[in-house]
């Protein structure tokens, strides 16, 4: 397993947990915003390891505000960070996988993709075009033995949730069937699945892991 993210020490940490759980990781240092450089990581990586069979892409930020109020800058940074970074790893991981007749890419979109939210014009667009981008590349890659699919969370205890107030997490609860957040390990369970070999017939599929939010 090779880790990408622009944080060296967030990786560090993210190793740790996984070498404590028994697994092994590498970890690779890179601002996915700079297409030239998560390019040459993901080319380097397959080179290393002489192929390259899953890719999930999970780079995320919000820049909330008000349509009226969103400046252009705020709009672009997010689409950059949500659905460029994805763009650009799909498509140079495409390469090896082809090569190698298997590959199994796995983007991490959201509900807000699917039904948009007030105040997330900048995440819906970059969400919703995660779902296109996956479906085409579905269309594009199934006869090469490679998938690609798109897990759109609901609310999930993460660092982006965890400074959320309680009295609006209660709210937001019983929007929810389940009545609670989703974890990061139920994430992580879908995209087990989705990268497993029993999953080889599934591809531009949109999996909601939401606890029925966007039914």
């Amino acid at each position: 397993m090779v880790l990408v993210a622009r944080t060296a020490d967030a990786l560090e940490q993210v190793k740790a947990q996984i070498q404590a759980a028994g697994g092994t990781a590498d970890i690779r240092p890179c601002d996915v915003c700079d297409g030239e450089a998560l390019n040459a990581v993901i080319e380097e990586v397959a080179s290393t390891h002489g192929r390259l069979d899953i890719l999930v892409n999970n780079a995320g930020m919000t820049r909330d505000g008000l349509i009226l109020r969103m400046s252009d800058e705020d709009f672009d940074d997010v689409l950059r960070v949500n659905l460029r970074s994805a763009f650009v790893a799909c498509r140079a991981a495409a390469r090896p996988m082809m090569r190698g007749r298997f590959g199994r890419m796995v983007n991490i979109g959201s509900v807000t993709g699917l039904v948009g939210n007030p105040g997330q014009a900048n995440y819906a667009a970059a969400k919703a075009g995660l779902v296109g981008l996956t479906k085409t590349l579905g269309k594009e890659l199934g006869s090469k033995g490679i998938t690609a699919n798109l897990i759109a969370p609901g609310f999930i205890e993460t660092d982006m949730t965890v400074n959320l107030p309680q009295k609006l997490k209660d709210e937001v609860c019983k929007t929810i069937p389940a009545r609670r957040f989703g974890t990061a390990d139920e994430i992580a369970h879908a995209v087990a699945f989705i990268t497993s070999d029993g999953a080889g017939y599934l591809t531009g599929q949109v999996i909601s892991v939401d606890g029925g939010l966007a039914m």
